[in-house]
């Protein structure tokens, strides 16, 4: 299954009724997606508690969060791997935007800035 296919699938996927606005259907599916953050962060913080990671818990939350964030793509009309494109291109773009940067500094000699 390809990320795009993922997306038209978890589109399908019935939401709880009454969000009759786009706004409402964003907020729940931006507010499920940074609830699924939240899940991601505890599960890490109980490997730093525990002095163990629970991968298989890890895994099942990063699914959830997955999902809500191709809903959101699908809400928004937008192709889970074209915005994966578009955010490479835009990560790529500040790490050469800072490497020509630190290149500069040590050029002039000048210390970087943290």
């Amino acid at each position: 299954m390809t990320i795009d296919e993922y997306a038209r699938w978890a589109a399908t996927v019935s939401r709880p009724g009454g969000l009759g606005s786009r706004f409402e259907v964003l907020a729940y599916l931006g507010l499920g997606l940074s609830g699924e953050a939240g899940e991601v962060a505890d599960t890490i913080r109980r490997q730093v508690r525990d002095g163990a990671l629970n991968e298989d818990r890890l895994a099942y939350e990063l699914g959830d969060l997955v999902y809500h964030w191709a809903c959101l793509c699908a809400e928004l009309g937008r192709l889970p791997s074209e915005m994966l494109e578009q955010s490479q291109r835009n990560i790529e773009a500040r790490l050469a935007a800072r490497k020509s940067a630190t290149a500069t500094t040590h050029e002039r000699g000048e210390r970087e800035q943290p």
